[in-house]
């Protein structure tokens, strides 16, 4: 269990951050998370046959969703979230009232920093988070805004009050999160270097984002968090996450705002299968050849100074350049498009969502 010299007095943010969870399982991994997680709101979403029984441990304070759900909410749009995919996780950020978001998959626990102490990884995504990002320069010390830290010498005092903060992205002990060729190749690896280090991302500089622990201001970038359409009915998988790291990194640049990466760790105990996950790979292992130096390339013009304008611009980028790779990327482009209007429709610029009747299930 966690120490409880680890978890703040107060919890941090408690009624400004929802917890997302996909997942097709019972979820006692949630028992080892209930010090640090137990004071936040959680939204579940299950994938996979919807009249299967999700059971939650008792204490926590919870919604679940599942594809039902997601039709009667969405109507004719439902099509645009994924189904037997965690890609359908982004269907609690869109449910969301909250400022932020942390999403964390069903196979990662606490894990321990060198001196054994249990890691609060929601506590660092939070403090990532409420400091600011250096994308314009980088600082040899990595994150300045950490206790012990400062901006290096050289660093123009023009840019030290930073932009805000967007997205955190965290990273795992233990199994890797590699792609399928990689874990073939190297089955028995395993991740044990701990860094203690916090970076932001240089605008322009791309990355593989992973969702399995992230964190993010869904005011800020919300919109843009879409995963995509993977899993059943589609011809690719396990590319949610890293499309839309890359939009949204695309968006971030254009926007003024960062994206950090580093801690917190979180421990990965479950390698998926690296033949299955081939199958599902084998396309963008290709078509990311292509994908790659087109978000490199991709600009937004001045006029677009919303996640959402900024969002459906590059969905006609995509139709445009990538639709002649494969057929795939047009229907990508029109769920982009969707996903943005079931975005504004559940969240109406006033701020008021519209009201769900015949709520989801829900516990405490």
């Amino acid at each position: 269990m966690a120490n409880s010299s680890s978890i703040p007095s107060t919890p941090l943010l408690k009624d400004e951050l929802d917890i997302v969870i996909p997942t097709i399982r019972n979820l006692d991994f949630l028992e080892m998370w209930r010090p640090f997680f137990e004071p936040y709101h959680l939204i579940i979403i299950q994938d996979g046959d919807p009249s299967k029984t999700i059971k939650v441990p008792e204490g926590f304070d919870y919604e679940l969703h599942n594809r039902n759900d997601i039709n009667r909410l969405l109507g004719p749009r439902a099509s645009c979230i994924s189904f037997k995919d965690s890609a359908c996780r982004c269907f609690g950020f869109m449910l969301s009232k909250k400022k932020y978001i942390y999403t964390i998959d069903d196979d990662c626990f606490v894990a321990k920093d060198p001196s054994g102490k249990d890691i609060n990884a929601l506590e660092q995504h939070i403090k990532n988070l409420l400091s600011p990002s250096t994308p314009l320069f980088f600082n040899t010390l990595y994150d300045p805004y950490r206790e012990g830290a400062d901006f290096v010498r050289g660093y123009p005092f023009s840019m030290r009050d930073g932009v805000p903060t967007a997205v955190s992205h965290g990273l795992w002990l233990n199994i890797p999160d590699y792609d399928a060729p990689t874990q073939l190749v190297k089955p028995r690896e395993r991740n044990t270097r701990y860094v203690d280090a916090v970076m932001t991302i240089p605008k322009g500089t791309l990355f593989p984002m992973c969702g399995m622990n992230l964190a993010f201001d869904r005011e800020l970038i919300g919109p843009a968090m879409y995963f995509g359409l993977m899993g059943d009915g589609q011809p690719i998988g396990r590319y949610d996450d890293m499309w839309a790291g890359w939009c949204t990194k695309v968006i971030t640049d254009h926007l003024g705002l960062g994206v950090k990466t580093g801690l917190p760790y979180i421990w990965h105990s479950k390698a998926s299968n690296p033949f299955v996950n081939l199958k599902k790979e084998y396309k963008g292992i290709f078509w990311q050849e292509d994908i790659i130096p087109f978000f490199q390339n991709a600009t937004l013009p001045k006029d677009c100074t919303t996640v959402q304008k900024c969002y459906i611009e590059l969905s006609k980028q995509v139709k445009e350049k990538l639709g002649k790779i494969d057929p795939y990327f047009d229907k990508l482009a029109d769920a982009m498009v969707t996903w943005i209007e079931a975005w504004d429709e559940l969240n109406p610029p006033s701020g008021v969502a519209a009201e769900v009747a015949n709520g989801p299930a829900k516990g405490k």
